[in-house]
């Protein structure tokens, strides 16, 4: 057994309690066989987001991309909704976020200001693992490599970074910045930034801010610590809200006042580069979107729509379908399989999910409704992830 010499014996017993601890989780993650790492059909998880105890629900994904319900987890934190959100609780993209490298389930906990995560495997998670955000009222987390940043959308607003060590996030020092944006906490939904996410290299950090019309990025340094101030891009139309960094590395930014989708490139110092708009889609409240093989699929939450736009590699995205699916009502989040086959949608307002099988054309045909989830009140579900 590994001895501690230089502790006493209270640390002893805390240090092993913390790598028996590390164990299980490596254990748990570790895929049973080359069959379920590589064959398996995969998983969807729902963030709940309950103000009295926030939980995850996971289902099963059998191969024809229907999922069946498997089991509800606490993530040991508590859910939180902005002020004024009128179906969309924490008004934010990337809420829940499944890293496959690391076999993780990232999980925001805004109403107590902490950020969970549970070891993976299939539809089943370990033991979740709640450290603090780094500020007030966490909306929405990016992975990269070892790196993740936490969007903190209260107050004047933040960003944090950690890195996963031996399955959990561990802080980086001296990492947290503040967005400068005057809010309140919580926030206001429409005032308040929207989603934190990495460039394709990762060394860009990018947040989009809605009413503010800026979009923000951060260069990282070889640390994975932001630079000390960010470089404001004005957006090209009104209240960026989500975005996809796309197969070719181009930013495409959901516009919810306008329904379009804007193209940015990166360049070396972390600044964006508009590239263009796209023509609207003609929804209401355009505010979350996925790049699904080669398509780009955005929920129109106010009426019930999905839009569609092709991603070209040096140019503004292309509107191809106005209307490519009606949902139930309320749509937010979206996830795919890992395959690309299917496409699943949060319908807050119904408490469903909207399952479509997904052609390759990018034609979309829906397959299932899940129900049995918490439709929108005055709070409700936010956060979807697939593998």
């Amino acid at each position: 057994m590994r001895s501690y010499p230089s502790l006493s014996r209270g640390r002893r017993l805390a240090a092993l309690a913390g790598a028996a601890a590390a164990a299980a989780v490596l254990s748990f993650a570790a895929p049973a066989s080359a069959h379920e790492s590589h064959g398996s059909p995969g998983a969807v998880f729902v963030q709940l987001n309950g103000e009295t105890g926030n939980e995850i629900a996971a289902y099963s994904r059998a191969a024809d991309g229907t999922l069946t319900y498997d089991a509800t987890y606490p993530t040991g934190g508590l859910g939180g909704t902005q002020v004024g959100a009128p179906l969309d609780a924490l008004a934010s993209q990337g809420g829940l976020v499944l890293d496959q490298r690391h076999h993780l389930l990232l999980a925001v906990n805004a109403g107590s200001d902490s950020v969970t995560s549970f070891a993976v495997r299939g539809a089943r998670l370990g033991p979740a693992t709640t450290v603090p955000s780094g500020g007030q009222f966490p909306s929405s987390v990016a992975v990269h490599g070892d790196l993740v940043y936490v969007l903190n959308a209260g107050g004047d607003g933040s960003i944090s970074g950690f890195t996963i060590r031996h399955g959990a996030l561990t802080p980086i020092p001296g990492s947290t910045r503040s967005l400068g944006l005057g809010g309140a906490n919580p926030p206001v939904f429409i005032d308040s930034p929207a989603q934190v996410g990495f460039s394709a290299d990762g060394r860009t950090l990018i947040v989009t801010t809605k009413s503010h019309n800026e979009l923000l990025t951060f260069r990282l340094d070889r640390h994975g610590r932001p630079s000390a101030t960010p470089t404001s891009t004005a957006s090209a139309g009104a209240v960026p809200f989500s975005f996809v960094v796309d197969r070719h590395g181009l930013v495409q930014v959901t516009e919810a006042g306008t329904g379009a989708t804007s193209t940015y490139a990166v360049s070396r110092s972390g600044a964006l580069r508009l590239l263009g708009s796209s023509a609207s889609g003609g929804g209401a409240a355009l505010c979350w979107n996925i790049e699904v093989g080669g398509t780009l699929y955005g929920a129109n939450a106010g009426s019930a729509t999905l839009s569609a736009w092709r991603a070209p590699a040096r140019h503004a995205a292309v509107l191809t379908q106005a209307v490519a699916a009606t949902t139930g009502a309320g749509p937010i989040d979206l996830a795919a399989s890992r395959d690309g086959r299917f496409l699943y949608v949060q319908e807050a307002v119904d408490g469903t999910l909207g399952v479509y099988a997904v052609a390759h054309d990018g034609a979309l045909s829906r397959i299932q409704t899940v129900t049995g989830l918490p439709a929108f009140t005055t709070t409700g579900m936010e956060g979807i992830a697939a593998s």
